[in-house]
């Protein structure tokens, strides 16, 4: 059977109206088996050219294997896989307009800078001089210029990832191919990473499909996302769609932090949570479904207890815990059948209730999202 794929931006999988619509990869009904292990499990998708578009999800949902198969480093089992119309399902690496970075960056130890980068081109039989102006465009792209000479181990970590993408990108590929780049990075120079990485394919204006199972990597870089599970492709769709509209639990619960609400739809907007409580809550699923309705910690509020605005809907419960994160407050409250965080932000100002004191939760009847299993 087909995998259902829900995409926020449209239907299936066409690019945002803001995005060029010209496909620079497309996949169509792609599976990949190990034995009788199924690693992929029937997903179609398009990847618009230009597009920075990440594909996210745990440790073994098939987000990897995709992504070898765009490279060619795995073959699908079934499907057609085209990169700008053309079928490359069956070709070898070396023939495919792709160039893929590894997490381990894959130097070349004995090598200096200048010659790893160059690496590729010099296997392609490429003119020595074309080779070192290709070199010196590569370097001044990721703004290391002053480092042709040394050798890897004389480089840091976030040094050594932009070599590597430098290499990637003096083969000139028309889709770059990028495996949890930053995930051996530590989280300072990741997220400086992340942003040079953005600004540099805006730069180039060149795909770039990237892999990885960090949440806010994924929200923060990217033009659409793809999140996976088990295989299978659950949504498709821009950032702020898929968190503020994810199409089920696992989506709701894997994109950032969110409380769900068990309940079951009482009317097209009303939702009967667990604990007897009505709430309102859009949804076009039939009454008697089963369901959570998702409210984001940042979109709730903690009064004193009853001191919720009258037009909010409100849960009673008791504060548990108050974590302090610089910017802001998470606060745990135990309902009497469930545990749920608000998050503030830090401010000066006295605390609304202290740890054991009885607490009223609020959020905005439009803040919540309605989800299945």
């Amino acid at each position: 059977m087909g995998t259902t794929v829900t995409d926020t931006a449209e239907t299936a999988t066409p690019v945002s109206d803001d995005q060029p619509h010209e496909s620079a990869v497309g996949i169509r009904g792609i599976t990949k088996r190990f034995g009788d292990v199924v690693a992929v499990d029937n997903i179609s998708l398009d990847i618009a050219n230009g597009e920075f578009f990440a594909l996210l999800g745990p440790s073994g949902c098939g987000k990897t294997t995709t992504l070898r198969m765009i490279a060619g480093l795995e073959f699908p089992t079934e499907g057609s896989l085209t990169i700008f119309g053309q079928e490359v399902g069956t070709l070898p690496p070396n023939k495919r307009p792709v160039n893929t970075v590894f997490q381990n960056y894959a130097l070349f130890p004995h090598l200096d800078i200048n010659e790893n980068v160059g690496f590729g081109l010099k296997m392609k039989k490429v003119k020595k001089q074309e080779i070192a102006s290709r070199v010196d465009e590569a370097l001044a792209m990721v703004r290391l210029t002053h480092m042709g000479n040394r050798r890897p181990t004389q480089l840091s970590g976030g040094q050594q990832q932009r070599i590597a993408l430098a290499r990637a990108l003096d083969n000139r590929p028309t889709v770059l191919l990028l495996d949890e780049p930053l995930g051996a990075l530590d989280r300072k120079l990741r997220q400086e990473m992340q942003s040079e990485l953005k600004s540099l394919q805006r730069e180039l204006g060149i795909t770039f499909v990237f892999v990885t199972h960090d949440q806010e990597e994924a929200l923060t870089m990217s033009d659409r996302i793809a999140v996976m599970d088990q295989g299978k492709l659950l949504q498709v769709g821009r950032p702020e769609d898929i968190y503020e509209a994810p199409a089920n639990r696992f989506v709701a619960d894997f994109i950032g932090r969110t409380n769900l609400l068990d309940g079951t739809v009482e009317s097209a907007d009303t939702v009967c949570l667990s604990n007897g409580a009505r709430v309102p809550a859009a949804s076009d699923l039939a009454a008697g479904t089963r369901v959570a309705v998702s409210v984001r910690p940042e979109r709730t509020y903690m009064h004193a207890r009853g001191g919720a605005p009258d037009d909010r809907p409100t849960l009673d419960g008791k504060l548990t815990d108050v974590t302090y994160l610089g910017n802001a407050l998470v606060h745990t409250i135990a309902l009497d059948w469930m545990t749920i965080e608000v998050r503030s932000e830090a401010t000066h100002e006295p605390p609304v209730a202290g740890i054991g004191d009885d607490v009223t939760v609020s959020w905005e009847p439009g803040a919540v999202s309605v989800v299945t299993e």
